[in-house]
């Protein structure tokens, strides 16, 4: 059983995933005010170049939940299947 409060504890609670945490609100805040996502809709805003922290124009996207998981699987399975 997954036990959340010391995950937490172990790498959530460090200052540098707190601060990944917070850009990706902020990015998410910017897709929201330029119209590009909407409160409560099923859309992703990604950064595209990887890094939390980079909140640029051109980094941040947005994308379909579904189609974002999807390449998140295949990645998982490429990588599974080259070992």
């Amino acid at each position: 059983m997954r036990n959340y409060k010391s995950e937490y504890g172990a790498y959530h609670s460090k200052p540098d995933q707190i601060a990944n945490r917070s850009s990706r609100n902020k990015a998410r805040r910017k897709m929201v005010a330029a119209g590009k996502a909407k409160p409560g809709d099923s859309q992703d805003v990604d950064h595209r170049d990887g890094n939390p922290q980079n909140n640029k124009r051109k980094a941040a996207g947005t994308s379909r939940s579904k189609k974002a998981n999807q390449l998140r699987q295949d990645r998982t399975r490429r990588v599974a299947a080259a070992q």
